[in-house]
């Protein structure tokens, strides 16, 4: 099944049918506050453990934070978005070169989210590629933007240094060896989702990525700092996220829930879209290797007295999490132990 992008043609006065969500899952964006106090981290603060203890408790009770003075450079951050604009505002015939439903391939443009298995669209369009290694990956990527590679191989790097110093980071948060997390992930991959919603008719319908989890370790969001549409789940409610220039925000992903013992939570979240502007954000997700035996340490199974999950390989999660549809629930509910 394929669904036309929707960052081509012209600007219509109401939305496809397969696009609406049912009264009940709509997003009901007139009740969401602004979510007025997130976590943030300042990296650069000397206080390691402050740090670290900060990071720890953002995980554990909101499953997500943001960082600031972070290592990835603004003038970086300002060109790999505005590539992104570029990129989406080519013509169709030129976009269409990428385009692929093929979760398997290595870069291609698609839309939706899952369309094999969806019943209802997303208004969104995505460019993904794999970023790690990148001289496997970089021959692959667009020919234009003429910028595009330059730009994005300096953003991959700078952000794959971030990822690094973030999971030491976690791994410590947790009680454990700063290279622990690292050692039980192998020779870990790094994917990039560049996002795109365009303007939206009807904004109060539907939604560009409905609730989810991320299944990979963890994710580095870039936002567009002009056009708010993160919302996240805090206690059952829904609230929105408030692009802050230069920071970047950390979702917990499904690996880092299991390798925790589920002391910490895969961050639920959801992306809504907007009447009158495009919002564009960009994802680097940080991931296990395919062969990597997803396992909590025996240090945190010791302390909670059981493992959560059954032992399992990222390969075999992230095949799972492709057979469904996105909002069909927690893929990590499937891996649960036999105690």
């Amino acid at each position: 099944m394929e669904a036309r992008l929707v960052s081509v043609g012209p600007r219509c006065s109401t939305i496809p049918p397969s696009y609406v969500r049912p009264e009940p899952q709509r997003p009901k964006l007139s009740q969401i506050p602004d979510y007025l106090d997130p976590p943030f981290v300042d990296l650069s603060c000397p206080d390691k453990n402050s740090i670290v203890r900060q990071v720890a408790d953002a995980c554990r009770e909101f499953g997500f934070f943001q960082v600031i003075n972070h290592g990835v450079r603004t003038e970086v951050m300002e060109k790999m978005v505005g590539v992104a604009k570029e990129f989406f505002d080519l013509p169709e015939d030129e976009k269409m070169k990428l385009y692929s439903n093929d979760p398997a391939k290595a870069t291609r443009l698609s839309t939706s989210s899952n369309l094999a298995k969806e019943e209802i669209h997303n208004w969104r369009d995505y460019l993904r590629l794999h970023c790690y290694p990148l001289e496997d990956y970089v021959h692959q990527w667009p020919l234009n933007p003429p910028s595009f590679k330059d730009v994005a191989s300096i953003y991959c790097t700078e952000v794959r240094d971030l990822g690094t110093r973030l999971q030491e980071v976690i791994s410590e948060s947790l009680g454990l060896d700063k290279e622990q997390i690292n050692r039980s992930l192998g020779e870990q991959g790094q994917h990039m989702a560049i996002n795109y919603y365009p303007p939206c008719p009807e904004p109060e319908l539907t939604f560009g990525l409905p609730a989810h989890t991320d299944p990979n370790t963890f994710t580095i969001l870039l936002q567009d700092s002009q056009v708010p549409g993160l919302q996240l789940l805090k206690d059952g409610q829904w609230l929105s996220l408030k692009p802050i220039p230069n920071a970047l925000v950390i979702n917990i992903g499904d690996q880092l829930q299991a390798l925790s013992n589920s002391e910490y939570k895969s961050s639920w979240h959801r992306a809504v879209v907007n009447g009158q502007r495009a919002r564009v954000s960009i994802a680097t997700f940080m991931c296990p290797s395919n062969t990597a035996v997803i396992k909590a340490p025996k240090e945190l199974v010791e302390k909670h007295r059981c493992a959560v999950y059954r032992d399992y390989t990222y390969a075999e999660y992230y095949d799972k999490f492709w057979s469904r549809n996105l909002d069909q629930g927690h893929c990590l509910e499937l891996f649960k132990a036999a105690n």
